[in-house]
């Protein structure tokens, strides 16, 4: 974290000093081109790629590709990819509800059928800290934690009866021994591991979002949003020119990663910052 907020630093740098401060920020590293519809990175700078054949790619933190998962035919798209462990991969297919688990190598380890658990409409899941499931089931409107064999382990109550109000989560993160789970409209819902709600957060409207250590990190438009957990304060700053136009971003303790379509002879490319020391 402490590069990272370094690099927030000189975010502010940037919106106080004007452009030529923005470039002098970062450093590119590389640029991978090619067909990347989505993307994500872990937390040992680990790139993982979703291309529109449903294939998934690793590439270590080098760039170099290391990995290819091309079993992409059994569960249609793939919705999600979770790396929260990177001996672990998760990828969700929303239109199955299904997960498969792969280890660090993408090769398979083992399928999770939710509907065995009477679970038919999920838009998102997570990994948690003990390389469970976490599933916000929208029929019931619960929070569900599975383990590897997709055996239910808790629930918390119907959200309709807890909060007088269904949600429509796009998010959920472990992180920080709570869980986390986003809905746009009314914000962020804090559980512990017992499914007991313990604080709502209000931030709304917020893309990209990523919760990581102390802070939950998130976007709207050409601005970034920094939100510090424990003291209830979060800071703004201008995105950088090269950032502004940015399908998707996400970043790790030291890099920035910026996902751009149509990059001349190449559908996309992943452009890989680091910071300037």
């Amino acid at each position: 974290m402490k590069k990272l907020s370094l690099i927030i630093g000189l975010l502010v740098m940037t919106a106080g000093n004007g452009q030529a401060q923005a470039d002098t920020s970062f450093r590119l590293l590389k640029t991978i081109r090619g067909d990347i519809t989505d993307f994500t990175v872990d937390n040992l700078d680990n790139i993982y790629t979703l291309n529109s054949s449903n294939q998934v790619k690793k590439y270590n933190a080098a760039g170099d590709s290391v990995a290819v998962f091309n079993n992409i035919r059994n569960f249609g798209r793939a919705s999600l990819i979770d790396v929260s462990n990177p001996l672990k991969v998760l990828l969700y297919y929303r239109d199955f509800a299904t997960v498969v688990m792969l280890d660090r190598y993408l090769n398979p380890v083992n399928t999770v059928d939710l509907r065995k658990q009477n679970i038919f409409q999920a838009k998102t899941i997570a990994q948690s800290y003990d390389n469970k499931i976490w599933v916000y089931d929208e029929l019931e409107n619960k929070l569900k934690k599975m383990d590897e064999g997709g055996k239910l382990l808790l629930e918390t109550p119907d959200f309709r009866m807890l909060l007088e109000r269904s949600l429509n989560p796009v998010k959920i993160a472990d992180e920080n021994q709570y869980v986390y789970l986003y809905d746009s409209t009314y914000g962020i819902y804090v559980f512990d591991y017992f499914g007991s709600l313990k604080n709502n957060i209000q931030i709304r409207q917020w893309e990209n979002l990523k919760v990581a250590g102390r802070y939950i990190f998130g976007s709207r438009s050409d601005t970034l949003y920094r939100y510090e957990i424990s003291s209830f304060l979060y800071d703004e700053w201008k995105l950088p020119g090269e950032l502004r136009t940015a399908a998707a971003f996400n970043f790790s303790n030291s890099r920035l990663y910026a996902l751009h379509k149509d990059c001349g002879d190449q559908p996309a490319c992943l452009s890989v910052y680091a910071l300037r020391q």
